[in-house]
């Protein structure tokens, strides 16, 4: 596919626009242990993804296991999105950061709400999930619905914690630079979460591997985003080797937009796809496809499937808007 064919089938009228894990894998991992999960006191935005989820869920059992991966085992496997050759890429995110870099962007009042809809889509059984939440800009409260009833509980400050409240992450984005190469150099280092060891801030993690994955944490925050920034962003992403590019990617609502992934040593077992709107270039959510089958491996015991090819995890963020008191939407 050549980039002039790329670019015209986008589709411009597309519109404008974390979650439990598998029942039966969590029944297997904790051997039918039931438990009440509670909203979590912040929305940790930039960890949302099934497999971190398994493994944390896994851990928290006190299990030890291993994930083992095969190759393809069904005919019927669905076909993931063709990717685009890199200099689609390059072009497509340039076009993104022009698109982008002039809009108008206002930063809300401190005592002002964020008002999300979001929608998650679970791999193998195929679960939804839809959560509304709202989030005060200055992160002392947050409101969610439990049993029908808006219920609006305070956010004790926790200096330790990285889970910044938007205004914080407002000044945190603002103070970036917004020359592309410039931006590239310092997400490449960057520490970014406090739990990673101060003498490692990477943990090991080559440079490009961190510089994608902090970039995309960037596009998914709650902060209003600078535009200049943004464009920034995108065209930051698009230095890195291995930023690949799909078209009709569908997120957890089935709108097709372009899919941004990095894939910089060959397919691996997912492919983790940004969804972005082909017309806006806004984030419209994530998804995660199973390029082969994933197995989960207990001490003593057989392995047992946890996601099989062709699987997918899937998100969608369907409303959002700046309101000014919780049950209000935009």
């Amino acid at each position: 596919m050549d980039d002039l064919n790329l670019l015209q089938g986008l589709r411009a009228d597309a519109p404008e626009p974390d979650a439990a894990r598998l029942a039966a894998l969590r029944d297997r991992l904790t051997s039918a242990t039931t438990a009440t999960v509670s909203p979590p006191e912040r929305r940790r935005l930039w960890r949302p993804l099934a497999r971190r989820a398994l493994l944390a869920g896994t851990l928290a059992a006190g299990l030890v296991v291993a994930l083992t991966f095969a190759g393809p085992a069904h005919e019927s496997r669905p076909t993931r999105p063709a990717p685009s050759m890199r200099p689609g890429s390059l072009l497509l995110l340039e076009q993104a950061a022009t698109a982008v870099e002039n809009k108008t962007s206002s930063t809300p009042r401190p005592d002002q709400w964020v008002y999300t809809m979001s929608k998650v889509v679970q791999p193998g059984d195929g679960r939804v999930t839809t959560q509304e939440s709202w989030f005060r800009y200055d992160g002392k409260q947050r409101a969610d619905f439990l049993d029908g009833e808006l219920k609006v509980s305070d956010v004790p400050p926790d200096p330790d914690d990285d889970d910044l409240s938007p205004q914080k992450y407002h000044d945190r984005l603002t103070a970036l630079p917004t020359e592309p190469d410039k931006l590239l150099a310092k997400v490449s280092r960057d520490r970014h979460w406090s739990d990673l060891p101060k003498e490692d801030p990477g943990a090991g993690e080559p440079a490009d591997d961190r510089a994608y994955r902090v970039l995309s944490v960037y596009l998914e925050q709650q902060a209003v985003m600078p535009p200049k920034l943004e464009a920034a962003i995108f065209r930051a992403m698009a230095r890195i080797p291995g930023v690949k590019i799909a078209v009709d990617v569908p997120d957890a609502e089935d709108r097709l937009g372009i899919g941004v992934y990095y894939e910089p040593k060959g397919q691996q077992v997912t492919t983790e796809y940004l969804v972005l709107d082909p017309a806006t270039y806004h984030l419209l959510g994530r998804r995660t496809i199973w390029n082969r089958d994933e197995w989960i491996t207990m001490p003593g015991k057989a392995p047992e499937p946890a996601f099989e090819a062709g699987s997918f995890w899937a998100s969608a963020e369907l409303r959002s808007g700046i309101v000014d008191k919780p049950g209000q939407i935009p």
